[in-house]
């Protein structure tokens, strides 16, 4: 008895007002008088924010054209019936002419939207080894085994960057040109491609392998690309601070999308006479049309967009916040009947007590 009654008291916590739950605690009691101006003062909230936010939404303009290249849509059918057959030919070309009536305001950003694209496929989303891009050169000959069966080629040697992402690197790419005067000849718009990833994927997660005798494609040797690369990663841009793992097409590419209807950056337009936006007259887009989505029943789109302090085009935020400050005040409407209700009749049974 002695034994277990020390025992016991060597584990019980310390008698204090922490250990011994005693702490002076608030609970606050709702009543009427408190509920309901948090309704009305929640929903009055809400349905502000979501007014700013639609409308600011639909200040944004956007611009978009898909250059699938389904039979009757555009030039850009001969290509896409190479691509149906699997087949595209080398550097199909086609283009997108348009015209803006008036100034398009800056700063102008320029998308390529796929959809039907499931990225967020679980399967897809693994088959990647970040310690590989991360530069580690033991990785980079020896990739994870969720690359399969885009670890190593048929002849053995290892793929880098390994796995589907890689693989599925979207390669289209696009020059924009501006007609300024009916007739005039077409001058092309600098499109900026610098930073348009995420600055900590570009500086701590992607690491190109440390250089060999000052050379990226000696640190490269004895590895593959990936089947459906026409080029090794080290060849990816002539500039050496954008090619290899840090290459920025690559880094926003493999940075995977939630939906299976995605937009990712291409590149800015805020250089020269175009800082300010796309002025009005008529647009030539050249496509290199490479990359195929026929099969899965996707599609291609260029998007010109511009931003406000929100962001891009988003108008189910906005909408979001509507119907749920509609829903506070509802709510708090319908508590007020009934708080109303039962009080006249609380009144009366007291009346004739």
């Amino acid at each position: 008895m002695t034994w277990s009654a020390t025992a016991r008291g060597a584990h019980q916590p310390d008698n204090t007002a922490f250990t011994q739950q005693r702490l002076p605690a608030w609970q606050p009691l709702l009543s009427a008088s408190i509920a309901l101006p948090l309704f009305f003062c929640a929903g009055l909230a809400f349905i502000g924010l979501g007014l700013g936010l639609f409308y600011s939404s639909n200040g944004i303009k956007e611009l978009e054209y898909d250059y699938t290249g389904n039979p009757g849509t555009g030039n850009c059918s001969a290509c896409a019936l190479a691509d149906q057959d699997r087949a595209p030919p080398l550097r199909c070309s086609c283009s997108w002419y348009f015209s803006l009536p008036e100034l398009f305001p800056g700063p102008v950003y320029l998308y390529y939207e796929l959809t039907n694209f499931y990225q967020n496929n679980r399967r897809y989303s693994v088959s990647r080894d970040d310690t590989q891009l991360s530069g580690l050169p033991s990785a980079l000959r020896h990739p994870a085994n969720e690359c399969a069966p885009y670890q190593r080629r048929a002849s053995g040697l290892p793929i880098a960057p390994c796995g589907a992402i890689a693989n599925s690197l979207f390669n289209d790419s696009f020059s924009l040109w501006h007609q300024r005067q009916p007739g005039g000849p077409y001058v092309e718009v600098p499109l900026d491609r610098t930073g348009i990833a995420w600055w900590t994927d570009c500086h701590v997660k992607f690491r190109n392998p440390p250089l060999v005798n000052g050379s990226l494609a000696l640190a490269f040797r004895g590895t593959a690309p990936p089947p459906n690369w026409p080029r090794p990663v080290y060849a990816l841009s002539p500039d050496p601070n954008n090619t290899g793992f840090i290459n920025q097409d690559f880094v926003v590419w493999m940075r995977t999308a939630a939906l299976p209807t995605f937009r990712k950056l291409y590149a800015r337009i805020r250089q020269g006479n175009y800082s300010t936006g796309l002025p009005r007259g008529a647009y030539l887009v050249n496509i290199t049309y490479n990359y195929p989505v026929r099969a899965f029943g996707g599609h291609k789109l260029i998007v010109f967009s511009n931003i406000s302090w929100m962001g891009g085009k988003n108008p189910f935020l906005g909408i979001a916040y509507l119907v749920v400050g509609s829903l506070c005040i509802l709510m708090g409407f319908v508590m007020l009947v009934v708080y109303i209700r039962y009080q006249d009749q609380n009144d009366e049974d007291e009346d004739e007590e």
